[in-house]
Parts: C-alpha cells; structure tokens; sequence
C-alpha cells in the first residue's frame, strides 16, 4: 500500500466519525437547523476552544490549498472547497493531501519520462 492511500484511509475516517455525530445531533435534537448547531458548539468553554483552533486550522488550510493546487496544477482541487463545508475538514484536508500525492507521483513520473 501506497502511503498516499493513508490520506484515503483517513478521508474516510474523517466522513464517518464526524457524520456519525452529526446524525446522532439530527436524531435527538428537536431543533436541527444550522442555527441552533452553531449556537450548540458555544455552549462550553472547551467547545468555543475547540472552535477557534478549527477555525484558524480551516483558514490555513485553504489559503495553503489554493497556493498548493495552482503551483502543482492540481485538477479539480476546488472540489475541496464544498467539500470542507459540506462535510468536514476531517474529510476534505486527507482527500486533498491524496489529489496532491497522485499530482506528485504524476510529476515524477513525467520527468522520468524526459530523461
């Protein structure tokens, strides 16, 4: 196994723990609009935290994608724009980090090819 599967490996990871919490939240909850899931993660301390070390880590996470994608030339990299807010972070970032190592390895072998 390719160490880029890794990236997969957590992508997937990332999907289901976080919608696990996410179903188990419209499951329960009598009022499940986004509204009262925002207000929800302000209700601790520890949860505003939280939020804010996921907020910085979501902005550099994007404006280092961006820069990353355009330098490598990275197809569809944009995808994981919706991706991050439709699903998760958790999510996107691996799937991201895999596009970026298949681009690499394309990378590597084109120059082989040149060679």
């Amino acid at each position: 196994m390719k160490f880029k599967h890794i990236y997969l490996l957590l992508a997937i990871l990332g999907l289901i723990y976080t919608w696990y919490f996410n179903i188990q939240f419209y499951l329960t909850e009598s009022d499940t609009s986004i509204t009262n899931f925002i207000a929800l993660t302000k209700t601790t301390l520890p949860a505003q935290s939280i939020i804010a070390d996921i907020t910085v880590v979501l902005i550099t996470f994007l404006v280092w994608m961006v820069y990353e994608s355009l330098k490598l030339k990275i197809r569809f990299w944009w995808i994981a724009i919706p991706l991050t807010f439709l699903v998760a972070i958790a999510f996107s970032f691996p799937l991201f980090l895999y596009m970026r190592a298949n681009r690499l390895e394309k990378i590597k072998l084109e120059s082989l090819d040149l060679i």
